[in-house]
């Protein structure tokens, strides 16, 4: 079964670990210097909280959809292609503390989607590139193939 993404931003992220934790039942599954998250049952989440910028709202980082396997990100990039949606692909990238595969989209409103799998742990919480962590440093804009930009 794959479960929904919501990493969110947050300001405090000691107390933000705390109220989740009480909310949810349950302590972080991964904590790192500046990122927490929660492998949650029920309902099936999967939160990640980033710090961000003191006395900030929390806000939206991006979303996702974890699957488990690079044979399910795989079969999402096609499912997504095929509907006319414009994707970016992402292999062996690293952030998030984690070695990851996965494809991203855009919704309607601009959000970043993702559809990842976790291949293995990592000491890196954002990617080599410039951009935040997880979210692409490109717009996915498309190229002459149909396919999206590349994000370097």
């Amino acid at each position: 079964m794959s479960r929904v993404q919501l990493a969110l931003r947050v300001s405090d992220l000691e107390g933000s670990v705390a109220f989740y934790s009480r909310l949810f039942n349950t302590e972080p599954a991964k904590r790192r210097p500046g990122y927490a998250n929660f492998a949650i049952e029920n309902p099936p989440l999967k939160l990640v909280l980033l710090e961000g910028e003191p006395e900030q709202p929390t806000v939206m980082d991006h979303l996702g959809v974890e699957v488990f396997s690079t044979d399910e990100v795989n079969a999402a990039t096609k499912r997504l292609t095929d509907a006319g949606l414009i994707t970016l692909e992402e292999n062996s990238t690293e952030c998030c503390y984690a070695l990851q595969d996965k494809v991203w989209v855009r919704g309607p409103g601009n959000e970043p989607w993702e559809v990842y799998t976790v291949k293995a742990d990592s000491d890196q919480l954002q990617k080599k590139t410039e951009s935040a962590c997880c979210t692409p440093a490109a717009e996915l804009e498309p190229t002459s193939d149909g396919a999206a930009s590349n994000c370097s």
